[in-house]
């Protein structure tokens, strides 16, 4: 029976790409490659990943390392090549921000107000103790902020939410600063692991609090002048922690374009148990593109002849801690990045109930216009049956995903969604039973014939240069 409706999709397949436009001729293979996306697998797939066992795939946990696993089991079974330094893994060191030690005291003081900051409200990333008494605070807006005056011995005060905020933070460092306190809205998770090597680059010696006290954060955004700190802090504790990404490749047929490649990728954390031990299984965010990632490279490797680019199928840790896999990899790529094409990230593929509607045989791409893959895409979902479209506010989201970490090295990236909001977004409701399967499987045909049709397209994704919002991501290149 599964075999007489695999035949029936193929044939109606079939009679949908005869009337698709000129410049890309599919071939029984592709039909049959798409034709292997099933709903069935997909949901095997997404009720393991997104069980309680792996208790919301923290970046690091348990669960986490099992979910890398199993993954990376799914790519051995498609035959797909290992491309990491530990066979299909590419392993990262970090370190697992603690809350302040005992002994920790930061005191804050606006004219004749007072107040303590909670040390368990408190991370800190430093190597050396700290003793600061009545310290000048200096609160950088701006890149003009950052004068010899306003900075040296000072403590530079950061918001995490700023988009530059490693590079002013860099700026800064080189004026010698005495610490740096990084404040987030009560709303923002707090950090649960940080790369050494990066916060180094970022920082140098310089010690950094990680301030997610709402009272602390308020003080802050209010006051006007004059704010002092004090700081004690003992030596604090490391705990050295590893993760990893999970990489496998699907080795190109052209012998020059085989050198040249195309990324299809998802992170594979997610947020972990709340306080109460509350499972938290993101099963949509992002356990769908997680699956959907599995479930392409299978069909496409079982195709005879391969795409004439190679197609690397990633799944990365800690996108929900600030990219942190995804920033790894761009700092050690396995494969160069000058060479790399382009990035499809998946995010949120699998609930159709989106906050704006009903999305039903629709994807979207954040940054539609900022590069030309979204018309391949578009071109491949009239092939398939799926509307890719602009949506108003996508442009909104294009650097909050991993996607955003390829663009500023320049590689045309973007991140496809079905629902960018939706009910239960990380909260422990977003749970496998959700999925709409069918409607997953239809997107994920789409999404394996447009990466096809990229990494066969002789010319390689380009940004749009009349796109004034991709100007900086053409610089980067």
């Amino acid at each position: 029976m599964k075999t007489y409706f695999r035949r029936v999709f193929v044939f109606f397949l079939t009679l949908t790409l005869v009337a698709a436009p000129q410049g890309f001729s599919p071939t029984p293979e592709m039909y049959r490659a798409l034709a292997g996306i099933s709903p069935d697998s997909l949901r095997g797939n997404l009720s393991f990943i997104a069980s309680d066992l792996l208790e919301g795939r923290d970046t690091p946990s348990r669960g986490l390392d099992i979910a890398a696993e199993y993954i990376a089991a799914q790519f051995r079974r498609a035959r797909l090549e290992p491309a990491g330094d530990d066979g299909y893994f590419q392993t990262a060191g970090m370190v697992r921000l603690m809350p302040a030690p005992d002994g920790f005291e930061l005191r804050v003081r606006e004219g004749s107000r007072t107040f303590t900051v909670p040390h368990d409200h408190v991370c800190v990333v430093s190597h050396s103790a700290l003793d600061l008494r009545g310290t000048p605070v200096s609160k950088v807006t701006d890149a003009a902020d950052l004068k010899p005056e306003s900075i040296r011995g000072k403590v530079v005060l950061l918001d995490a939410a700023r988009r530059d905020l490693q590079a002013v933070a860099k700026g800064a460092t080189a004026l010698q600063p005495a610490a740096f306190l990084e404040t987030a809205s009560e709303n923002t998770l707090a950090p649960r692991v940080a790369d050494a090597d990066e916060e180094r680059a970022t920082f140098g010696d310089v010690p950094l609090l990680i301030v997610r006290d709402a009272q602390t954060v308020r003080g802050f955004e209010e006051a006007q002048a004059g704010l002092t700190v004090s700081i004690k802090l003992p030596v604090p504790a490391f705990v050295q922690v590893k993760v990893r990404n999970v990489i496998g490749l699907l080795r190109g047929s052209d012998p020059v374009l085989r050198d040249r490649y195309v990324l299809l990728t998802a992170h594979y954390d997610h947020i972990g148990r709340n306080g109460a031990g509350q499972v938290f299984p993101g099963a949509n965010d992002d356990g769908s593109g997680t699956v959907s990632v599995m479930e392409i490279g299978k069909a496409l490797a079982a195709m005879p002849v391969h795409p004439k680019r190679s197609i690397v199928f990633m799944t990365f840790f800690g996108e929900e801690e600030g990219s942190l896999g995804a920033s790894y990899y761009v700092r050690h790529p396995v494969f160069p990045l000058e060479k790399t094409v382009a990035d499809l990230n998946l995010e949120q593929v699998g609930r159709t109930d989106s906050s704006a509607g009903r999305e039903v045989s629709n994807a979207s791409l954040t940054g539609f216009n900022y590069s030309d893959v979204a018309r391949t895409l578009r071109e491949a979902g009239k092939f398939t049956g799926v509307k890719v479209y602009e949506t108003a506010d996508g442009d909104d989201f294009f650097d909050r995903s991993d996607n955003a970490t390829f663009a500023e090295h320049g590689i045309p990236a973007h991140t496809l969604v079905v629902a960018f909001e939706y009910p239960d977004y990380h909260a422990a409701g977003d749970v496998w039973p959700k999925i709409d399967y069918d409607n997953m499987a239809k997107v994920d045909r789409m999404i394996a014939l447009g990466t096809v049709m990229l990494a066969d397209n002789p010319e390689a994704p380009k940004w749009n240069r009349g796109n004034p919002k991709a100007a900086a991501y053409l610089k980067a290149r």
